[in-house]
């Protein structure tokens, strides 16, 4: 068992998605992976989570493939691209997560922003 939990959360989504499972369970989990969540439930990528008697229930969406970046680089805005060119399969397709002093953003509202953070996860 690690000791990251957005990544193990983020590997278990994965393997639900590659058996072809529409939901999963979750027992360890954290407000950052909420937050995480969140976002991806607002970009299509999980339809639906909740927490209930501390166990987190994920509806998976329409998901190609999820994973969190480790380490988690620290980027200024001007380079973002570089990192959307390496984990993302082409330009207008998926959506990293970035934590900024702003709260989590995609890394399109950070470039209209103009802010920098720290790479968490990318979904596609």
């Amino acid at each position: 068992m690690s000791q990251d939990v957005v990544s193990d959360a983020l590997n278990n989504i994965m393997n639900a998605n590659r058996a072809g499972k529409k939901y999963l369970e979750i027992k360890r989990y954290s407000k950052l992976l909420l937050s995480i969540l969140a976002m991806a439930k607002m970009k299509g990528y999980i339809t639906n989570y909740e927490v209930k008697d501390n166990i987190l229930k994920i509806e998976i969406g329409k998901l190609n493939f999820c994973k969190a970046i480790k380490p988690r680089f620290v980027v200024r805005v001007d380079e973002i691209e570089k990192y959307v060119k390496r984990y993302l399969p082409a330009k207008d397709i998926g959506t990293i997560i970035i934590s900024t002093p702003k709260g989590l953003m995609s890394h399109t509202t950070c470039f209209e922003k103009n802010i920098g953070g720290c790479l968490l996860a990318y979904f596609y």
